[in-house]
Parts: C-alpha cells; structure tokens; sequence
C-alpha cells in the first residue's frame, strides 16, 4: 500500500512541477529532460509515470476538469438546494477553481495557440473536454424550469450565457492579469436574477 501511496505522491509532485516547466518555457518549448531536471529524476524513472509531455500536459487538465466536474455533480445532487441555487453554487464554485487555478490555465491557453499555429482546430478540443460540464449546467436550467423556479427560457443560449461567464473568468485572470472574479461573480447573480420566477 506504501508503494502506491509513494508512486501517487511522486506522479503528483512531477505534474506540480511540470508545470512550472510549461509555464516558464512554454508548451513548445518545454522538453522531456526539462521536466525530468525540474524534478530531480532521470528521463528513464519521468518514463515510468508518463510517456511524454504531451500526456503530463493532458493529465493535468483531466484532473482539473475531473476535480470541477466533481463540485458539479457534488452541488447538483444536494437536494437541499433549489435549481437556482444549485447554479449559483456551481458557478461560484467554478470561478474559485479557475481563478486558484490561473497558472495551469495559462499554459493551457498557450497549448491552445499551438495547437492553432499547426492547423489543429483547437475548438474541438475545448469542446471535448467540457462537454461534460455544460450538460450538467443545461441540466440544472431544464430542472429549474420544470421546478418552476427558472422562467422559461431557451435553455441552449443561457447555457452559451453562463458557460461564457467561465470563458470570461478565464480571458481576465489568465490574459488580462485580473486578480479576481468578484465582478463575474456579481454577473451570475444579476442573470440568476433575470431569469428566476419572482
């Protein structure tokens, strides 16, 4: 059991420092034996845990995207909640996670515009990998609305609404260096406003 625990701690302390690597070097920039010198271990023992950088890369959006998916479904079962307020909890509660996470979303934008300078759509990609998420909001909107607490709305715009309320979180922390999402936090208030029943 000690073993897996020490292995789990090392893959840990590898994507912790990986990317440091990403992020002073860039995607591009970033090599296998940069991220096995940061570590203090050989490229033969970095091998053991990932294949490449690529996958280091990966692994570290799925655990993210795995740790917002988690609060997601966590709010979106509480049933002492209404719909609206399930939203509001899981909106705050992504803002959180992306502004505590703003580091790996940097290089996460970079990967983006690489992937983009190469012809890749990177569209699709970021689609992929939320799809998840914005289901379980239009969920939240469409139980709303049967529960009577939501206004009847077109459920695929203010999904496009409130998942462009995280897209902006990211823009401001992420490009434009904000400190925080206070101010978002009020727009999901003011559109939780607008569109619950009175």
């Amino acid at each position: 059991m000690s073993i897996q625990v020490e292995h789990d701690k090392r893959r840990q302390d590898i994507l912790k420092r990986a990317l440091d690597v990403f992020i002073d070097e860039g995607f591009e920039n970033a090599t296998f034996q940069k991220i096995a010198d940061r570590c203090g271990i050989t490229r033969t023992t970095l091998y053991i845990y990932f294949k490449n950088k690529r996958e280091i890369f990966n692994y570290s959006i799925k655990e993210f995207l795995q740790t917002v998916e988690g609060d997601i479904l966590r709010v979106s079962g509480d049933k002492k909640l209404n719909s609206i307020e399930k939203i509001r909890n899981v909106l705050v509660l992504i803002l959180e996670r992306v502004e505590k996470n703003r580091r790996l979303l940097s290089v996460s934008l970079n990967y983006l515009l690489f992937l983009s300078k190469s012809d890749v759509n990177p569209d699709y990609r970021v689609r992929r990998r939320t799809i998840h998420m914005r289901r379980l909001l239009a969920s939240m909107l469409i139980e709303g609305i049967r529960e009577g607490a939501i206004k009847p709305i077109n459920v695929r715009a203010m999904d496009d609404l409130l998942y462009g309320i995280i897209e902006s979180a990211i823009f401001r922390l992420v490009i434009l260096k904000r400190s925080d999402v206070e101010e978002l936090k009020n727009a999901v208030e003011q559109t939780l406003l607008q569109i619950s029943t009175p």
